[in-house]
């Protein structure tokens, strides 16, 4: 049998065996997540967060139950992940109300649904995503009008455009009557009434505005929430994990698939390291999330065709970064925070952002730094096509002689390097089919 079907075969075993969970408090992972979408937007403060907790405060005055509360908030965290792709229209949803604007405001919305929809995990908010945007009287692309709209969406709506008319550099409490007057009047025929009372009420509430100005409570909030410990298996964090990196890989067609090809690279230099089944698959999530801090680049960085100047260079070394400050914050998961966020560091201590040296970076994080490099060479990118293989090889010894990788998991990656090869590929050729070229 060729070494390289052998390698294919053995890696899609490794794959398909997942054994373990993970004892985490589920709002943790949206919180990740609604950091990434606010380092997405320009000039947006926690708006994710802030929506949640007017979310909060109406759902307490109309009297829901727990249940119902915890699901509206996970609704009310991650309302704008469908947006997170699309540069111009998170500056179109964070800014005047857009009643007259041909350039839809539903895209996000229905993204969002599609996105969601598709995690086992969070597929309870995807329809309070999915009408958020939906006006009371009518006009919706849904078709929905009136009552027939989730109530959880109506609550959201009301929610979202109250934060959105707060100015950050003035403090809340001087725009009270502003905001209210807002929501009372500016958008006719746009929210449910009830909603709205439920908002004035709770505006009354000294409280309320302090909070909406507190941001050490709009990030804890969801402490005076009933929340508890989920188990989520080996197959619910894979899923998350795919998640998140289908929304990274959005944000340029140039990285449309480059997060699963370096989770599958990775993954199959992990085992023909010995790594256990369980690291094997820790290592796939890595992979998948090793990219989540470039989510607060903009496109005309990544998708530029020609050399980056100092500032743009400066702006997408820090996505490393973030990709750790963001992963830091799920319980039990520092290993794949690590291994995901150290893949720009060197062993000689001059990568970034962290400037770790050989002995601070563990095999792990070595490995993916590698699998990263490989798969970047070897996709399409903006600027190039992908590289031959003697390249490939001659830049990756090269690094290896400089103590910039490991010259050992350089080794194994050209022993691999023909199902490696076949692994991006086949991730470019689904690319180009979806784009509706011919590769």
């Amino acid at each position: 049998m060729p070494v390289a079907v052998y390698l294919l075969i053995r890696y899609t075993a490794v794959q398909g065996e997942l054994m373990s969970s993970f004892s985490i408090n589920p709002v943790n992972l949206m919180h990740t997540m609604t950091l990434a979408l606010d380092l997405a937007v320009d000039g947006v403060n926690m708006h994710q967060q802030r929506t949640a907790v007017i979310c909060k405060y109406i759902a307490e005055q109309i009297g829901m139950k727990q249940p119902d509360k915890q699901t509206l908030l996970c609704a009310a965290l991650m309302h704008d992940i469908g947006a997170a792709p699309y540069l111009e229209e998170r500056r179109l949803i964070y800014s005047a109300y857009p009643h007259d604007d041909k350039i839809s405001i539903y895209r996000h919305a229905e993204d969002g649904y599609q996105l969601l929809l598709d995690s086992q995990c969070f597929s309870h908010t995807a329809e309070a995503v999915r009408h958020h945007h939906d006006r009371w009287q009518g006009g919706n692309p849904s078709g929905f009008s009136g009552a027939d709209i989730p109530l959880f969406s109506r609550i959201i709506h009301v929610a979202d455009r109250a934060e959105i008319s707060m100015h950050t550099s003035r403090p809340t409490s001087a725009q009270c009557e502003m905001v209210c007057e807002n929501i009372r009047t500016g958008h006719p025929g746009s929210f449910d009434q009830d909603v709205v009372d439920a908002f004035m009420a709770s505006s009354r509430l000294e409280s309320f505005w302090l909070d909406m100005n507190n941001t050490l409570y709009a990030v804890n909030f969801h402490n005076n929430v009933d929340w508890s410990y989920t188990s989520f298996t080996d197959r619910d964090m894979l899923n998350i994990a795919k998640l998140y990196s289908t929304i990274i890989d959005r944000t340029s067609r140039f990285t449309a698939t480059h997060s699963r090809s370096v989770s599958r690279v990775a993954a199959l230099l992990a085992d023909l390291y010995g790594f256990s089944r369980q690291e094997v698959y820790l290592m796939r999530m890595a992979g998948l999330l090793h990219d989540l801090g470039k989510l607060s680049v903009p496109n005309a960085i990544l998708e530029k065709p020609g050399k980056l100047d100092p500032d743009e260079v400066r702006i997408i070394r820090q996505h490393t970064y973030y990709t750790y400050r963001i992963l830091e914050q799920i319980d039990n998961m520092e290993t794949v925070a690590c291994w995901a966020a150290y893949h720009h560091e060197t062993l000689d201590g001059k990568g970034y952002p962290f400037h770790l040296r050989d002995e601070q970076l563990s095999l792990g994080s070595r490995i993916m730094a590698v699998a990263d490099i490989f798969v970047a060479l070897t996709e399409n990118r903006p600027y190039r096509k992908p590289m031959k293989m003697d390249k490939v090889e001659k830049i990756m010894r090269t690094m290896a002689d400089s103590n910039k990788i490991s010259g050992r998991i350089v080794e194994l990656m050209m022993d691999a390097r023909d199902t490696a090869n076949c692994i991006v590929r086949d991730a470019d050729s689904k690319m180009l089919e979806a784009l509706g070229q011919s590769s």
